[in-house]
């Protein structure tokens, strides 16, 4: 309150200091013969541009000479107006400035602190990511060098048993020798005895080619097949759940493949059973730990994979996105890939897919697809199923004319080495 009367007083005494000529505060105030002031160079270059007597510009009084006399009084009041005005004008040039920013500081603040929580998050990710890859290659490694080292092992032990072998059939080949030259030395070679000789048993040989076979078989594929049994997550070999699977599709007898059939089958009343959608789910359901499967699409023209909740509604035709329940990627018309979101995500993929890996993380509650035979990532749900889950499949419905293609899961080598 104080601050505003400060100001209109100012504002007032402004107007009085205020020079009638130049309407600006008074620079140099004079005053004339009837006590009216104005600037020293505005009267003077109004009385030169005058015709006749001087007079007052402002009551129109007339003076026998042109005469003024300097206000000292009123110049230091102008002066004290002037510094007082341009203070309250940085002040409240300031204030104006302080207010327009102050929410514009807040603002940047806030997105620093919100960029200084995603460095942090991104760098505990990092590090976490860091430790998994880590511990993921120690363990191949040591699996490796421990086949290595036994490896090794059984080849020296293999080579030194063949170099025995050896040694012992050629001192047999050199006791052959030794004996026909003895008695031939001791005259008691006859012709009779000729045909002993050449009767005698041949000293069996030993094969060295075998030797050579063992260890230049496929190395790399008969380790990975060993490895396959220490991958965690190993492949998990889905099957397809007869249960669930729509009477419009047919599954193969090991159930690892599923197609249109040519008329609906009498599969028998199941409550879990697909009855509006060619759906099924595989057989095998998860709620911890992480899985990965991989399923063969060939050059279907349309087709939706990915995973279920156990608790979808199989009676109706619904959106499958995780809203409800189905974390999906799907194919339309040969070449349109997306992912089943809210809204589709439409994926940039530059070759058909053949092979999808499917890939869960209960934990992280995350399902990523991958292109199967290069391992790129095609698309990540973060906010996957919480609760128990089934991989899922839908064959969609064949466009008039089109034969029927089936998807078929795709299970690893027998772990038998």
């Amino acid at each position: 309150m104080a601050s505003s009367m400060r100001q209109d007083e100012t504002l007032s005494l402004s107007e009085d200091l205020t020079c009638a000529i130049c309407c600006d505060l008074f620079q140099e105030p004079v005053m004339l013969g009837c006590m009216h002031h104005f600037c020293r160079s505005c009267i003077t270059t109004y009385w030169r541009d005058l015709r006749g007597p001087a007079m007052c510009p402002q009551c129109r009084k007339e003076f026998p000479k042109k005469q003024f006399q300097t206000n000292y009084l009123v110049a230091g009041l102008v002066e004290k107006v002037r510094a007082s005005s341009s203070a309250a004008s940085v002040r409240n040039l300031q204030k104006q400035m302080k207010d327009g920013l102050d929410p514009r500081k807040e603002q940047l603040i806030a997105m620093i602190r919100k960029d200084e929580e995603e460095m942090n998050t991104l760098r505990k990710i990092g590090a976490d990511l860091k430790e998994r890859v880590c511990h993921d290659f120690q363990a191949l490694h040591h699996f490796l060098q421990v086949e290595e080292v036994a490896m090794l092992d059984q080849l020296r032990r293999d080579q030194m048993e063949l170099e025995h072998s050896l040694e012992r059939h050629l001192e047999a080949l050199h006791t052959a020798i030794r004996e026909p030259e003895q008695r031939v030395g001791s005259l008691q070679m006859t012709t009779s005895t000729l045909p002993e000789l050449h009767s005698r048993p041949h000293v069996p040989g030993l094969s060295v080619d075998g030797f050579k076979s063992k260890y230049i078989a496929p190395l790399q594929y008969t380790l990975w097949r060993k490895m396959l049994k220490n991958l965690k997550p190993g492949p998990l070999p889905v099957t397809f759940d007869e249960d669930t699977v729509h009477p419009s599709l047919q599954l193969s007898r090991d159930r690892t493949q599923v197609v249109e059939a040519e008329a609906m089958l009498p599969y028998k009343p199941n409550p879990k059973r697909f009855v509006q959608c060619v759906n099924v789910l595989g057989a095998q359901g998860f709620h911890t730990g992480r899985h990965y499967w991989e399923v063969g699409v060939g050059t279907k023209p349309k087709w939706d994979i990915g995973v279920a909740l156990e608790t979808v509604n199989r009676k109706a035709r619904v959106k499958l996105c995780p809203n409800n329940g189905y974390w999906t990627l799907r194919l339309r018309n040969h070449t349109e890939y997306s992912a089943g979101t809210q809204p589709w995500t439409p994926l940039c993929v530059t070759s058909r897919l053949l092979r999808i890996g499917v890939f869960v993380d209960c934990e992280e509650r995350t399902v990523s697809f991958y292109n199967a035979d290069d391992m790129s990532l095609l698309y990540s749900f973060s906010n996957g199923p919480k609760g128990k889950a089934f991989p899922f499949f839908s064959t969609c419905l064949s466009e008039p004319g089109q034969r029927a293609q089936p998807i078929y899961l795709l299970h690893f080598p027998s772990m038998a080495v």
